[in-house]
């Protein structure tokens, strides 16, 4: 394994970040699509309101349209996918070709999704390649640290988005226990008390959600790296 430095980390780090972020809103917006759709009127502004974006969308109607899919709004999907890709790209060498290729089909499919009357079945395919990406990530990726970076950050962001939402306790649990191993191995400075902090934080019995999204969002550090191997 070579030298990665502060900025390639920095960019697999979001890159993990960034597919998870993509991956876990869609689904959270296809699960929600249907009770808008029934007329449920505040239901975006919920939506808005559990994953701390602002509303500006002012109605349902422009919701479902610009959420999804409008690329000068800095909190769409859209514009979350296309900063995965802007890393993935710049990370080509890193990730492989074949890797990024399923980044670069999501961006098809969300665009398709755009023009689409039935965008829930695009926004279905983006789900797959990114599924797909996780997986030829794995296998395509020689270098193990390279890897646990942007599985520490897929796994970060997820703990992020699961806090807000108020998700269970055995979810959070299980995203812990796959999250720390990952942030262990990946070779960036950590703070060894402050992931026994956030595991024990989510297995109190009332769980501080706002508390846990602190602690995650400042994990880790990429200006002073441990010794690169």
């Amino acid at each position: 394994m070579g030298i990665i430095s502060v900025e390639q980390a920095d960019r697999l780090y979001w890159l993990g970040r960034y597919t998870e972020r993509v991956y876990t809103t869609i689904r959270m917006f296809c699960k929600s699509f249907d009770s808008m759709i029934d007329g449920i009127s505040d239901t975006y502004a919920e939506f808005c309101r559990m994953i701390d974006i602002p509303d500006v969308y002012g109605d349902m109607e422009t919701f479902n349209r610009n959420y999804p899919f409008d690329e000068t709004n800095p909190d769409s999907i859209i514009s979350n996918l296309t900063r995965a890709y802007d890393n993935a790209i710049v990370l080509r060498e890193s990730i492989g070709s074949d890797t990024l290729s399923y980044i670069q089909l999501a961006i098809y499919e969300m665009q398709k999704a755009t023009i689409s009357e039935s965008p829930l079945i695009e926004l279905q395919k983006v789900l797959d390649n990114l599924l797909a990406f996780w997986g030829v990530a794995d296998d395509e990726i020689d270098d193990e640290r390279v890897r646990n970076i942007i599985k520490a950050g897929k796994r970060i962001e997820r703990i992020d988005l699961y806090a807000r939402l108020g998700a269970g306790g055995k979810e959070l649990i299980r995203e812990v226990g796959r999250m720390i191993p990952r942030v262990e191995r990946s070779g960036l400075n950590y703070d060894i008390d402050q992931l026994i902090r956030i595991k024990d934080m989510v297995t109190s019995s009332e769980v501080d959600f706002y508390g846990v999204v602190a602690e995650v969002e400042s994990i880790l550090e990429f200006t002073n790296e441990k010794s690169a191997v």
